[in-house]
């Protein structure tokens, strides 16, 4: 599977379609978590909990500014899949490595190395050519879905709207925790099984759970996890094709003081979701080697990179 950036930004959908949102079903909100023994963890325990509704909201703004910082920087992805037979057995075990980045306002994920060994000079040239071939019908996409008002992802690709998130399912459990540090406002998702949906895609979301941890000072998205209630497929299974219990998580850390980028992206299960993401047993992206870049309209071999960013070794 390519695309560890398309894959991640897959996995919070969910968090994010809520974020971009006007606003929120009720929440309950339970006690916050007995205080310890330090001065720092008691203040924090006895502070009120935000509002979670305008906490989502100011998420969405973050991370719409997050994403144009991200722009500017290169990382690094390897990829570790074990496929699985019909009968769960792992029958396939491969390790790509990619370089990722943005070109033109469209994510790129560049494949540098497949089970150890670098790419061969042809295979270089080929895999340039699909960038360029990629990113190109990615903006047509992204352009006409602007042009007729449509919201959509950096690729194009159409996407279910904050409200009906929201119709959906609903947040509950709001608490603090001490995450690396920071403190770090938790609250929970679940899918409302008896929301009448309007189509399958939407089925998706609805019999989705999960917990979403969201960096109190940043207001950025840290973590994510979830799994799905139920089994779905759309054309056959060609476009859509769900397995049930399928889960999923995701990290960020922050880099360079001043951007929340991807530390680890990890699924198990079985998905299908148009070309994006397609798998059956366990796949896990790990991120690192985070620098700062430039690059012109079309991605030629080489990154012209502006600066070296030292990121710390753990999530700020």
């Amino acid at each position: 599977m390519r695309m560890p950036h398309t894959l991640a930004s897959n996995l919070q959908l969910l968090v994010l379609a809520v974020a971009f949102g006007t606003g929120a079903k009720a929440i309950a909100q339970d006690a916050p978590p007995p205080a310890d023994k330090s001065d720092k963890a008691t203040e924090s325990a006895q502070r009120p909990l935000p509002d979670i509704p305008t906490l989502m909201r100011e998420v969405g703004v973050h991370q719409k500014a997050e994403e144009e910082i991200r722009k500017n920087y290169l990382y690094h992805a390897i990829e570790s899949r074990q496929d699985r037979d019909g009968n769960g057995a792992i029958k396939k075990t491969t390790t790509n490595e990619y370089d990722v980045f943005w070109v033109n306002g469209v994510p790129v994920q560049k494949l540098v190395k497949k089970n150890g060994k670098d790419l061969t000079p042809d295979e270089q040239k080929k895999e340039s050519e699909r960038i360029d071939k990629d990113v190109a019908k990615a903006r047509e996409r992204k352009d006409k879905a602007d042009s007729k008002g449509k919201e959509s992802g950096p690729r194009g690709n159409e996407a279910i709207t904050a409200s009906r998130i929201l119709e959906l399912g609903a947040f509950s459990n709001p608490r603090r925790v001490t995450l690396d540090g920071r403190d770090t406002i938790v609250v929970d998702y679940a899918g409302d099984p008896k929301a009448k949906t309007r189509n399958r895609f939407e089925d998706v979301f609805r019999d989705l759970v999960g917990t979403v941890w969201v960096d109190e000072q940043d207001r950025v998205i840290r973590r994510t996890e979830g799994h799905f209630l139920n089994s779905y497929k759309i054309g056959g299974g060609l476009l859509v094709n769900i397995r049930k219990d399928t889960s999923f998580n995701f990290d960020q850390k922050k880099v360079n003081s001043e951007v929340w980028l991807p530390t680890r992206v990890e699924g198990n299960g079985a998905v299908r979701l148009l070309l994006l993401v397609n798998f059956n047993g366990v796949v896990t992206f790990q991120m690192s080697n985070y620098r700062k870049f430039k690059t012109t309209s079309t991605m030629l071999p080489e990154v012209n990179k502006v600066e070296e960013v030292a990121a710390p070794n753990s999530p700020q």
